[in-house]
């Protein structure tokens, strides 16, 4: 019998790695997005009294599949829609019978026509990407909810009339030919982004980084590359996640504490990735179309092509977050501009701009750092350890709260030393 914490792991592993792999094909199947997520959560409870008894499966994430698919018949048939669900469960049955002769069915790879189905025009932008994140990356409500400065309760709400309504209006399960794209493309790529950003700034847990998360974003954004190449916000797109996620392996240090990117030893970056990253931008930029995303990725290689931190183009940093407000005039954006101005000399109107922004990031994390550094640069040390607490509350992993904790009783005893010398 397999003691239950090697279990465990073993399963955690799989959906890491496997579950939107797994949830698309269940959801293809079934055509029912929270059958799909039901049936698959019940065939993770068979798996742990099968495989502590019989030993883990050659195939786990076939082994899974089709339990599931047996689940949602078993569903199907208890909650008595029999009837109405007569062609699926045939569909079901005859695929069942072919896994009976096979080692384990094939997972057909269905998540790019996942993340087609939950960006429907039918749903309001901020659903589908609310949708995709919760189905396709796996995120919690709450993360969903913390990556969309909204609630829990609200979020959870907008999901499920979100599956209501693609149940109801029988929104099909393809990928659009790509002459239909252009009423799409934007909440894919959008939620592709927010799904790496959750990854690279992980709202809770020990580390700072959801690799499954930003490995997930990288494949799809790949994936769509291929499927339409050629469009600039998808290679701009691809571009800022590759110079992004290249930095990885440095933005830790050896007590799993955060690292500015300005502290990074450049040498642990992933050059390979970070070439490819800058090759696309490069690409991109030349087909003459800007786009948001081309914007950011610009904004990304100037600050991975800098030598050190000094040699950075604030300057020219500040201009592209100008012209990057003209796509998304979002208060995030203008703090990101605000930290960049001051960055570039301009303390005094960045820290205007701070003031100005506070009812808007008032539980924004990185608002309340971006004060904490910016105020006692300024010399009001009360104000930035208020920040720096604000900011410590507010963060939703370990690593963070080490980082800020550092930077917090750094400034202090360089306040500290400021007073005494005055």
């Amino acid at each position: 019998m397999i003691n239950s914490p090697g279990l465990n792991a073993t399963l955690a592993s799989v959906m890491r790695n496997d579950r939107g792999r797994l949830i698309s094909a269940l959801i293809g199947a079934l055509g029912d997005f929270e059958l799909a997520e039901e049936a698959l959560s019940d065939a993770l409870e068979s798996a742990l009294t099968h495989w502590a008894r019989t030993g883990i499966p050659n195939s786990p994430t076939g082994w899974l599949l089709t339990v599931a698919r047996r689940k949602a018949i078993d569903r199907i048939r208890r909650q008595k829609r029999f009837q109405g669900y007569t062609p699926e469960i045939t569909h079901l049955a005859k695929m069942d019978e072919m896994d009976a002769n096979a080692n384990a069915p094939d997972i057909a790879d269905q998540r790019l026509r996942l993340i087609f189905t939950c960006c429907h025009p039918a749903l309001a932008a901020k659903t589908r990407v609310a949708l995709t994140l919760r189905t396709l990356g796996g995120l919690s409500t709450g993360e969903i909810a913390a990556a969309f400065l909204d609630t829990e309760p609200a979020m959870g709400q907008r999901l499920s009339r979100a599956r209501k309504k693609i149940a109801r209006a029988r929104i099909p399960f393809v990928t659009p030919a790509p002459d239909q794209w252009g009423e799409r493309l934007n909440s894919v790529l959008a939620v592709i982004y927010l799904i790496f950003n959750q990854g690279y700034a992980a709202t809770s847990g020990t580390s700072p980084t959801r690799v499954d998360l930003c490995d997930e974003a990288v494949f799809l954004a790949r994936l769509l590359d291929q499927l339409q190449p050629a469009e600039p916000e998808i290679e701009g797109l691809l571009a800022l996640l590759l110079t992004t996620h290249a930095r990885r392996p440095a933005r830790q240090n050896s007590s799993g504490a955060t690292v500015a990117l300005a502290d990074q030893d450049h040498a642990l970056w992933d050059h390979e990735m970070l070439g490819q990253g800058l090759d696309l931008l490069d690409r991109a930029i030349a087909r003459g179309a800007s786009g948001p995303y081309q914007i950011k990725a610009a904004i990304s290689a100037l600050h991975v092509g800098a030598a050190r931190e000094a040699a950075t183009d604030w300057h020219q940093i500040v201009l592209l977050y100008d012209a990057l407000l003209g796509f998304e005039p979002t208060p995030v954006v203008a703090l990101n501009r605000a930290t960049a101005l001051a960055e570039a000399g301009g303390l005094d109107q960045a820290l205007q701009e701070f003031a100005r922004l506070s009812p808007d990031l008032a539980d924004y994390q990185p608002y309340h750092a971006a004060c904490a550094e910016y105020l006692g640069r300024a010399g009001d040390h009360r104000a930035s350890q208020a920040a720096y607490g604000r900011a410590i509350a507010l963060s939703g992993n370990d690593a963070d709260r080490e980082f800020l904790r550092a930077r917090r009783d750094k400034a202090a005893q360089k306040g500290s030393t400021t007073s005494r010398e005055q």
